[in-house]
């Protein structure tokens, strides 16, 4: 028999009710929009050089323009994350952990033909991903669930692969690591993609203390990452600095109808240094 779980068994602090709250009710054009350029729906920033053009030309097109750019941007970080998987058959089994609408759960169904699991606490998030699903057909093989991903409930080694994209800000990671070396098969693989503050710069800088007050997160710093994959067997097959590659998407968003203010915060972190975005891979030995 398949447990029903309902919000209270999920959420299991305060904190946690907060930020399911904050997603239930989270309508951000900024993450609607671009999903609106061809039904996939992100929730993550982008990287790449971003194609300046898109500023010129009819001004009654402008925005759509720039909306498609940052929807590229932000797809070509999205296939970065899934070509660090590693090899995925049709029979795997893959994870995105903190799955938000949907979009990079079925881009990984559509590039490998793969079941997936995503997770979300937020509700609305988890409806929007299963009717999406069920729009394109791959219901039998992508589903998303209401779970915690500090205590899925999923059993010990189900996954070839487990995803975090911008999510881990959200968790403790010495909770979070040991959950994930207990659903991975041996030699699966883990990746991230996190905004992180960089211990040389001491403790987080203002811009990234704005950057948690309005996401209501608690960026970790780099070190921490490393860390909690040893003490958990997970160990990096890549790291890959995206600080760079990521500051074009942050400049063009900044210019676009869809700014948040909180585009220069990110901006004066990265460029600061206070501030990375990396990518980590990382194999279950």
């Amino acid at each position: 028999m398949t447990i029903q779980e309902t919000p209270a068994s999920v959420l299991a602090s305060a904190y946690q009710r907060s930020v399911a709250d904050y997603w239930n009710r989270e309508k951000n054009p900024v993450n609607l929009r671009l999903g609106e350029v061809d039904g996939i729906y992100h929730h993550h920033y982008g990287i790449g050089d971003a194609d300046w053009s898109v500023l010129e030309g009819p001004e009654e097109t402008r925005d759509e323009r720039i909306t498609a750019e940052l929807h590229r941007l932000e797809c070509a970080q999205a296939d970065l994350l899934l070509s660090h998987l590693g090899p995925i058959g049709p029979d795997d089994h893959l994870l995105d952990s903190g799955s938000g609408r949907g979009g990079s759960s079925l881009v990984a169904n559509q590039r490998f033909g793969c079941h997936v699991d995503g997770i979300s606490i937020s509700e609305t998030q988890v409806a929007f991903a299963n009717e999406q699903a069920e729009k394109r057909g791959v219901a039998d093989k992508v589903r998303f669930h209401l779970k915690n991903m500090l205590d899925t409930g999923f059993e010990t080694g189900r996954f070839r692969a487990i995803w975090n994209n911008e999510s881990t800000m959200y968790v403790d990671l010495s909770q979070l690591f040991p959950e994930y070396a207990r659903m991975l098969s041996h030699g699966g693989r883990y990746v991230t993609i996190t905004g992180c503050y960089n211990d040389a710069y001491g403790l987080p800088s203002r811009a990234v203390s704005e950057i948690n007050a309005h996401y209501i997160c608690d960026i970790h710093p780099r070190s921490s990452y490393f860390k909690e994959m040893a003490r958990n067997r997970l160990v990096p097959a890549a790291v890959v600095d995206l600080t760079e590659a990521t500051i074009p998407y942050w400049e063009l968003r900044a210019q676009s109808p869809l700014a948040t203010g909180i585009e220069k915060a990110f901006l004066t972190a990265y460029k600061d240094g206070s501030f990375q975005y990396l990518l980590i891979a990382a194999d279950r030995v």
